[in-house]
């Protein structure tokens, strides 16, 4: 197919901005004629995906509204109704089908999200605070003037700065964000193992259109549900937001003694949790230790598989990355797992602690983890209910994703390992939550063009 419509679709759903430093701000909308009001006066201000040729702006800023939001824009019912109910639900009533239980329920979300109170997020990513306060006064000058929504909250997302430079490490101390899949159309830089895997189990290819954007074919060759008319729904996507708090003592701590019954040695078991060195080296390429010219080589670091390794003596069938991006592990050249892939954005938040530092689970610090995709129901909530709350897929059966799984002191991940003294079996019981759920909700991310449409109620479902 031919190049996507960039200046149509919101730069946020096709390019990850890589700007070190985000605030997110939560608006609750008031009466509809003055929030399209607002909406007419942001939209000159939306950040479209648009190449930039003179490098990348100050700041950048993106919009997307939950269902309530969209209500209260008094978009026609016959409009609503066809969303998908999902989303209709929001996140907050699909907590038990996500296993957003005990410590994540949602009476233990901040405050901003107990109630359906959120209307709209806005996503501020910038080169620094400074080019994000800009940013925010003249979304505050355009809410003042238009009396269009309340601000309700806001927050602010960081790279770890090392030696003057942003990292992609988050606060377990791992290196992060080599997984987004690529899509046919989107023009970016080609990296061998974030598309598809074809049918010679070597080469990859762009997944379709339709897994990220709606109004194009997905890998089943059908459009995804979408809301009518075709216009409000065409080169939108739909966006989960969850502020995951990570209990950084608790992790610490736990594989400390964990790693004194290991035989492979703590940094080894920590591999071994998450699929990857914490420089980001996968194990299944080098097992045995990190390996930066792996690492650091974009035709490497991704294109591995896991057909040859069906025990999971080199990556642990439990490991992280294997379970939310199973590859080949489930055979069939990995076809199995093209419906199901998502596009992930966000930003750690709170105090790094380097190894060493003093580290409180009671410190305010996590990840902002955002999703992007074009079914919620296909593809995040099935990730999130069948691969990391529940593990018989991977032939582990109530077995939890060992870094995001609810635990509640009771979980287990196992070791595969083999013969050798350097790669032992192991199991690992009794695993605490090592990060806990505090909110978020479901957002629909429209089109400039339909956000034209809802700025000036001209959606129209005839």
């Amino acid at each position: 197919m031919s190049k996507l419509n960039a200046t149509d679709i919101q730069g946020f759903v096709l390019r990850g901005y890589n700007l070190p430093v985000a605030r997110y701000l939560f608006l609750r909308l008031e009466d509809p004629k003055r929030a399209c009001d607002l909406i007419r006066r942001l939209l000159s201000q939306i950040t479209t995906g648009r190449r930039w040729d003179g490098g990348k702006p100050p700041s950048t800023l993106n919009i997307g509204f939950t269902f309530r939001g969209l209500q209260r824009l008094e978009l026609p019912l016959a409009t609503l109704i066809t969303f998908p109910v999902e989303f209709q639900q929001g996140m907050r009533q699909r907590a038990e089908l996500l296993g957003d239980t005990g410590v994540n329920a949602p009476d233990h979300w901040d405050s901003l999200w107990h109630e359906d109170h959120v209307h709209v997020w806005l996503g501020i990513n910038g080169q620094t605070v400074e080019a994000l306060d800009v940013c925010q006064a003249a979304v505050q000058s355009a809410l003042d003037e238009t009396g269009g929504a309340t601000l309700l909250g806001t927050q602010n997302a960081a790279a770890e700065v090392v030696n003057g430079k942003p990292t992609t490490s988050e606060h377990f101390g791992f290196t992060d964000g080599f997984g987004n899949p690529e899509y046919l159309g989107v023009e970016r830089s080609s990296q061998p193992g974030q598309g598809k895997l074809l049918d010679d189990g070597k080469t990859w290819a762009p997944l379709a259109t339709g897994e990220l954007l709606l109004g194009y074919a997905d890998e089943a060759g059908e459009l995804p549900v979408a809301p009518v008319p075709h216009l409000l729904a065409a080169n939108g996507t739909f966006m989960v937001y969850r502020k995951l708090h990570q209990n950084l003592a608790t992790f610490r701590t736990w594989l400390d003694r964990q790693s004194m019954l290991y035989g492979g040695g703590k940094e080894k078991l920590a591999a071994k949790l998450i699929g990857r060195w914490r420089d980001g080296t996968p194990i299944e390429l080098s097992p045995d230790k990190p390996d930066a010219s792996i690492a650091q080589d974009p035709n490497r670091s991704t294109n591995f598989t896991y057909g040859a390794d069906a025990a999971g003596t080199h990556c642990p069938m439990g490991a992280h990355i294997r379970r939310v991006h199973p590859r080949d592990a489930f055979g069939f050249n990995g076809r199995l797992i093209n419906r199901r892939r998502i596009t992930r954005r966000g930003l750690p938040y709170g105090p790094f602690a380097a190894e060493g530092q003093p580290a409180a689970d009671t410190d305010d610090r996590g990840v902002i983890f955002m999703v992007l995709n074009a079914s919620l129901s296909r593809q995040f909530e099935f990730v999130q209910q069948q691969w990391v709350q529940y593990g018989n897929d991977s032939r582990l059966g109530n077995d939890k994703d060992v870094l995001m799984g609810n635990h509640g002191g009771h979980g287990r991940f196992v070791v595969q390992g083999d013969a050798s003294p350097s790669n032992p079996p192991f199991v690992c019981s009794h695993l605490p939550d090592f990060v806990e759920l505090r909110g978020g909700d479901y957002f629909f991310l429209p089109s400039i063009t339909a956000l034209g449409m809802m700025a000036l109620g001209l959606v129209d479902p005839r």
